[in-house]
């Protein structure tokens, strides 16, 4: 009864899995007919190649030189014209498919990207790479070849079954012999390829992820003599992915050596009685060769119809992995028009930022890391965190970027003449930040500062660096600010990825500059320069700073203290 119950689960999750495929087969009516109609004709061609193969030999066993020619030329032409066709529609296939990969595989993205932060973070980026190259290759595919090879194998089974009934009916039951056997053992395949198929998909997430740790690690790796270890045990995440592909293709194996056996039972079967028909003279030597083709065909359509049922198992599998990281809540910048209006009339001004009664607590943790927070952040006000690491001080700032939302309260934007918006997506227009990770990406320095602004000029990139204390540094370079970065800004100094990620933030010209733990790799002199140019440059803005350090306490107007209960007081130096 239990097995019973998980079965009908597996195919009700399934069922759902290709329901939310098929909103692509509606995407992509057009081009799915085009491949069906191509496949029609194939399939069309394969038979008539049949058929007029077997007039052609009657022909010459009559010597019936009349016909001869006409039959020979037809046979002939059908069979050039397939090949040509055949290479039309491989060339229409690459053309289309890669189109269709590449959208789906573009919208999948976009997915990733505009999910909310707090429910994608579970997932580790190379499971997410895995699933953005390897599960959309998939259902890309099943789009665009398995769903019209499902028409084309079914036109060609019945085609086939069509003619193979119109001249002999037992050589039909013959070559259906095998279907009993793939409807009885439908159960066992359908459970074990889902089985092989999730896990095999979950270890390639898992070397993906294990691979991209380290080669991004490598000098910590190397730092602490960690080689040997790594390498051991990646060779063991590959053994584990060894023993699961082994399993299914043992598995695999078998069910091949089993259905080549029936079908070579059938085969022979079908041979044997087409000779026997022969042998009796009820049929020409031109229909034994027609039942030969035909047969083979009619139990070939109908393996490859029964292989079907595999691939939608792999590809209902690829289909829920995608469906787990699109189904998360989007955002979508829906405020704005009104974020875009506030931040124009109030950029010279300044504005308020208001936590009111805000709580917050991360959906799988148990205690709130904030709890009954109420503050107010005023334009020109420079203010500080203090306070342990990890006890809600980033969490604020999450807050304020509008990464997180307030399990309870509300955390929003006001204006000197009153108006409010609520801290959103919408709202990350009005901030910059220096994260306490630094987040350096690969490109010129002047690339990664026009991240923030695409069309700021050589001069405004120059006077940011200044600021960030580093264009002393930068013009010594070859090529200045079109020096090449490295992969996680790995030809410079803790200190100057600091401070290239403070010029790119004060390229933004935001409303607000969140600065966390930003210039902890400073020397105390640059610090101070560093935060003297900042609050220079823009009087009305509000500069949010969190840090373990006493130095930049004495730039702050206001000082809170996060508690580990939760709570923010002013803190008293």
């Amino acid at each position: 009864m239990r097995k019973s119950k998980d079965y009908k689960q597996l195919l009700f999750n399934m069922l759902t899995e290709w329901k939310w495929l098929l909103k692509y087969v509606t995407k992509y009516k057009l081009i799915l007919v085009l491949y069906i109609i191509l496949g029609l004709v194939a399939t069309v061609m394969s038979l008539g190649v049949s058929v007029t193969t077997k007039y052609l030999i009657d022909t010459v066993v009559t010597h019936n030189d009349g016909e001869l020619f006409k039959y020979g030329a037809l046979v002939v032409s059908l069979a050039v014209f397939q090949y040509v066709f055949q290479a039309l529609t491989s060339w229409i296939t690459s053309v289309v498919s890669t189109k269709t990969h590449n959208e789906i595989r573009q919208e999948i993205y976009s997915h990733i990207i505009k999910a909310y932060w707090e429910q994608i973070r579970i997932f580790h980026s190379g499971d997410l790479i895995n699933r953005l190259e390897s599960d959309v290759s998939v259902v890309s595919s099943a789009v665009i070849n398995f769903i019209p090879g499902v028409f084309t194998k079914v036109i060609q089974f019945f085609g086939s079954l069509i003619i193979v009934l119109y001249y002999d009916k037992t050589m039909a039951v013959l070559a259906m012999m095998s279907a009993p056997f793939l409807f009885l053992s439908s159960r066992v395949l359908i459970k074990t390829i889902r089985k092989f198929s999730k896990e095999s998909r979950e270890i390639n997430g898992k070397i993906l992820s294990y691979s991209e740790e380290s080669v991004q690690n490598i000098q910590i790796i190397k730092a602490f003599d960690l080689s040997k270890e790594y390498i051991d045990n990646f060779k063991l995440v590959l053994e584990n992915y060894r023993n699961v592909k082994l399993s299914y293709d043992k598995f695999s194996i078998l069910m091949t050596l089993v259905l080549s056996l029936i079908g070579l039972i059938v085969s022979y079967s079908c041979y044997g009685w087409g000779i026997y028909r022969l042998w009796q003279g009820a049929i020409t030597y031109g229909t034994m060769t027609l039942f030969l083709q035909i047969s083979g065909s009619l139990t070939a359509s109908f393996g490859s119809l029964a292989s079907l049922a595999p691939s939608a198992v792999s590809i209902a599998t690829s289909a829920g992995r995608i469906m787990e990281v699109t189904s998360f809540y989007e955002e979508n910048d829906s405020e704005k028009d009104k974020a875009v209006e506030i931040l124009n009339k109030y950029k010279n001004k300044g504005a308020s930022i208001v936590f009111d009664n805000v709580s917050f607590t991360y959906y799988d943790a148990k205690t709130p890391i904030l709890n009954n927070v109420s503050l107010r952040f005023s334009p020109g006000q420079t203010v500080g965190f203090v306070g342990p690491s990890g006890e809600g001080k980033t969490t604020l700032f999450k807050l304020i970027l509008g990464l997180v939302l307030p399990t309870e309260g509300r955390v929003y934007i006001e204006t000197p003449d009153g108006d409010t918006i609520d801290i959103s997506d919408s709202t990350r227009r009005f901030c910059s930040y220096v994260p306490q990770n630094i987040n350096i990406f690969s490109g010129t320095i002047a690339e990664n500062l026009r991240l923030v602004k695409n069309d700021a000029t050589d001069g405004e990139i120059t006077d940011v660096l200044k600021a960030a204390e580093l264009y002393d540094f930068v013009k010594t370079l070859p090529k200045d600010i079109n020096t090449p970065v490295n992969e996680q800004g790995a030809n410079f100094s803790q200190g100057q990825l600091q401070r290239l990620a403070i010029a790119r933030a004060l390229l933004g010209k935001s409303m607000f500059l969140l600065m966390d733990e930003a210039t902890s790799a400073l020397d105390i002199e640059t610090e101070s320069k560093v935060l003297e140019n900042i609050m220079v440059s823009d009087p009305c803005g509000i500069r949010l700073i969190t840090t373990h350090r006493e130095s930049m306490l004495k730039y702050c107007d206001v000082i809170y203290k996060v508690t580990s209960e939760g709570s923010i007081s002013e803190y008293k130096n």
